[in-house]
């Protein structure tokens, strides 16, 4: 089978795996009266992030070839995704925080590792067939996208998004997975002999990049970016759900199918991957990253004043915007650093890119989105059972309904606020001077 195809095979199911739960998770919680755990069950993805990728990443430099310890971690969390999709579906009602958040948290943290890990095994693949990873690269990776989509919609249209239903399918694919990643192409390991310090026995030489004062402003930036990428995935759903106690939004597109508009965001994806090496050669890596981070200003801004009624259409935009948000700091960023390490560091050089982006990042940014959707949001329910307001009469309920969407609308306002400090201190901070001849070249 062709190299590139068994790479898009691989990337499909990757992406799968998150989009059958990633975006519709909120809204089980909030509908099982977990609402105000949002941020902890998104918030664990980065925690796990912070040293399971670079663990893993550890493991596929030194012991087991990087495929291998792709399919072991898919097989882990395949397994827990399962567990905890099974628990939540014979509690119902009755689901409690501590057993799903349990079997949650061990499959999110063998399956925040293979992010970085599918990267490693795709170039290093793509460079054994004599490949350009610039060029190649990115047309592979839509396919993730795309299968992300279409766990979107199959979720969405089957009624899984309240349902824990959810957490099933994605164990599934993972299982699927996880066999199919051994037959990938191997990758080997490091088989270096020399006396080495602890440092370089563990395979964290990978830190040493923050010497580098370039490479310092690089992760510290994707740090700060990385508190942005989990927000709308845990409250954009809920958000558009909330519209459901206005009569006037009730029955409208964006309320009844949550997920397929949010999927206008993926969409956006498969355009905007497929522009970045234009994007990259044309203008460079500090252009395309602060493109990146002007876009989180837009995605957050619009939430803040679209509706899914006559105002739907910033919705729309909102989703646009995300892929070029999205795309052109991720996969830039991890190509810029598969280009500055050594074959010998460089799946720790991933796990290091992510841990700064989906690892602390993320963790900043879901916890502190979450404490500022819990006052302005989630604080006007203290009278109310959580998750419902079937008490409530009709007028109480819209009345309440429209409180709501204004500390929606509050909060969304403040992440775009956060958003543009960022971009303006990176286009201060990070120095670069783009080079025509050596495009992702950086000046030392």
């Amino acid at each position: 089978m062709n190299i590139k195809l068994r790479l898009i095979i691989m990337n499909f199911l990757q992406f799968a795996i998150w989009g059958a739960y990633l975006t519709c998770m909120g809204t089980y919680l909030f509908q099982h009266g977990l609402g105000k755990n949002i941020g902890i069950f998104y918030s664990i993805q980065g925690i796990v992030s912070i040293f399971m990728p670079a663990l893993m990443g550890i493991v596929a430099d030194k012991w087991i070839p990087a495929q291998k310890t792709l399919g072991l971690c898919h097989a882990m969390a395949g397994a827990a995704m399962i567990a905890a999709g099974i628990y939540g579906l014979s509690a119902g009602d009755a689901v409690q925080f501590g057993p799903l958040f349990t079997l949650y948290t061990i499959g999110v943290a063998f399956y925040m590792p293979t992010l970085a890990l599918s990267n490693s095994v795709a170039y290093n693949a793509l460079d054994k067939a004599g490949l350009d990873t610039i060029k190649d690269f990115p047309p592979i990776r839509v396919f993730g996208t795309i299968g992300f989509i279409a766990t979107m919609w199959i979720v969405d249209l089957l009624g899984f998004q309240s349902s824990a239903a959810q957490f099933v399918t994605s164990g599934g694919i993972g299982l699927v997975l996880a066999a199919y990643s051994f037959t990938l192409p191997h990758c080997p390991t490091s088989q270096a002999v020399e006396s080495k310090s602890l440092v370089e026995a563990l395979g964290l030489k990978a830190f040493a990049l923050f010497k580098s004062p370039k490479m310092a402003v690089f992760f510290i930036f994707s740090m700060l970016l990385g508190v942005s990428l989990q927000i709308t995935n845990g409250f954009a759903n809920p958000f558009l759900s909330s519209f459901k106690h206005i009569p006037e939004y009730a029955n409208t597109f964006g309320v009844q199918h949550a997920n397929i508009l949010i999927s206008i965001s993926q969409i956006s994806e498969t355009l905007c991957i497929l522009l970045i090496p234009f994007f990259l050669k044309r203008f460079g890596i500090k252009k395309v990253m602060l493109i990146a981070m002007f876009a989180w200003v837009l995605r957050f801004g619009f939430f803040g004043l679209g509706n899914p009624g006559s105002g739907v259409w910033l919705f729309v935009l909102s989703c646009i915007v995300y892929g070029v948000a999205f795309d052109f700091f991720n996969i830039s960023g991890s190509l810029f650093v598969d280009k500055e390490t050594t074959p010998n560091i460089r799946s720790s050089a991933q796990g290091l890119f992510f841990l700064m982006t989906n690892g602390i990042g993320a963790t900043i940014g879901t916890l502190s989105a979450q404490l500022i959707v819990n006052k302005f949001v989630f604080s006007n329910f203290r009278n109310v059972a959580e998750g419902s307001m079937a008490t409530l009469s009709d007028s109480a309920r819209e009345a309440l309904a429209m409180n709501v969407w204004h500390g929606w609308q509050t909060s969304w306002f403040i992440f775009a606020a956060y958003a543009f400090v960022v971009a303006v201190l990176f286009a201060l901070v990070f120095k670069y001077k783009h080079e025509p001849e050596n495009k992702l070249k950086e000046e030392n």
